[in-house]
């Protein structure tokens, strides 16, 4: 009898190791984890700074129901602040660099879109309480069930009581400039320019792109000025285009860029990147001030902590990503 015992218990013993060894080796749910920014009194300088390596690094598990050339997969994340800014670095694994956003190709006898999106990655704060965002996450906030037509689909808080702090970084249309489109979200409407009723609404200042056709969406309106220099390899900003005045210029293989960034302005320019695609997948660092002193963005005190989510975009133009559940940010002293 007490060798049955002894038995079930070692097996028992077993099993608990087998099990604990199997949690260590996948990757941890976001629900169970905070990011930690580590205070520095100098700020990193780039993607490689050294000083990196003094945050932790937290892997964070993203996933979701849009289709995409990737699998599920994390993102590692670490973050720093200083007496007035944050600080993230995100590096998460992609099996190809998007920034064609439907680049222009000519056949030979006329201009047809090349397929392809772009590479994205998007944080959402809390400005004022969003009911359930601090356990719900992007759940709660994006009101896309799988049996309403897209057309249908709203990213938007439920009540204007609730404000949301988007940063949204885009390969193709914000990155040239070196910065995430900042925008914050409250409750669904038409705003200028939007096809459907969203809750996103643009911060103040300029940027964002322009769709590069003309007036009938045949052809390409701008090219790069050849008196320019082009400032962003593979990209047509909008500051260094020039109308096309002639257009048997081009020939056959020709591309032109679709979607031309405009130069950022204003509180919209509060987020600033610093990206890299390199050994199938992206480095992006963002960063801003912990108060911009704009009622359109989240005050970061380091002695409270932040409820947030995290998506990223593999070569998509959906709003629909695949995304972290809830975390929090933590300030460390």
């Amino acid at each position: 009898m007490t060798r049955r015992i002894v038995l079930f218990f070692i097996l028992g013993l077993v099993l608990i190791l087998e099990i604990m060894a199997s949690s260590l080796n996948q990757p941890a749910r976001a629900h169970t984890l905070s990011v930690s920014s580590n205070y520095v009194k100098t700020a990193p300088t780039g993607l490689d700074d050294p000083i990196w390596k003094t945050a932790q690094a937290v892997q964070l598990l993203v996933e979701g129901r849009e289709q995409t050339t990737g699998a599920n997969g994390t993102v590692t994340t670490r973050a720093l602040y200083t007496n007035d800014s944050l600080y993230f670095l995100f590096k998460w694994k992609d099996p190809s660099r998007s920034i064609t956003k439907q680049s222009w190709k000519f056949d030979g006898q006329k201009w047809v879109h090349l397929k392809g999106n772009e590479d994205r990655i998007a944080l959402l704060f809390e400005i004022t309480r969003i009911n359930k965002f601090a356990t719900r996450g992007c759940a709660i906030t994006c009101h896309s069930p799988a049996d309403v037509p897209r057309k249908d689909w709203k990213f938007a808080t439920r009540t204007d009581r609730e404000k949301g702090d988007l940063w949204h970084w885009k390969a193709a249309r914000s990155a040239p400039y070196n910065y995430a489109d900042d925008a914050w979200l409250t409750v669904a409407g038409n705003p200028t320019g939007s096809y459907r009723e969203t809750g996103r609404r643009k911060d103040m200042g300029t940027g964002g792109d322009i769709k590069n056709q003309n007036q009938n969406g045949s052809r390409p309106l701008y090219i790069q000025d050849p008196a320019i220099k082009p400032s962003a390899f593979g990209f047509l900003l909008m500051e260094e285009a020039v109308k096309i005045t002639d257009y048997s210029i081009f020939k056959a293989g020709d591309i032109i860029p679709y979607r031309l960034p405009v130069r950022p302005s204003g509180s919209r320019f509060d987020v600033k990147a610093i990206s890299r695609y390199a050994d199938g997948g992206w480095m992006t660092m963002l960063y801003r001030k912990l108060n911009t002193g704009h009622d359109d963005d989240v005050v970061f005190n380091p002695k409270k902590r932040y409820s947030f989510a995290l998506a990223v975009f593999d070569d998509s133009g959906s709003e629909h990503s695949k995304a972290t559940e809830p975390m929090t940010l933590l300030f460390s002293h």
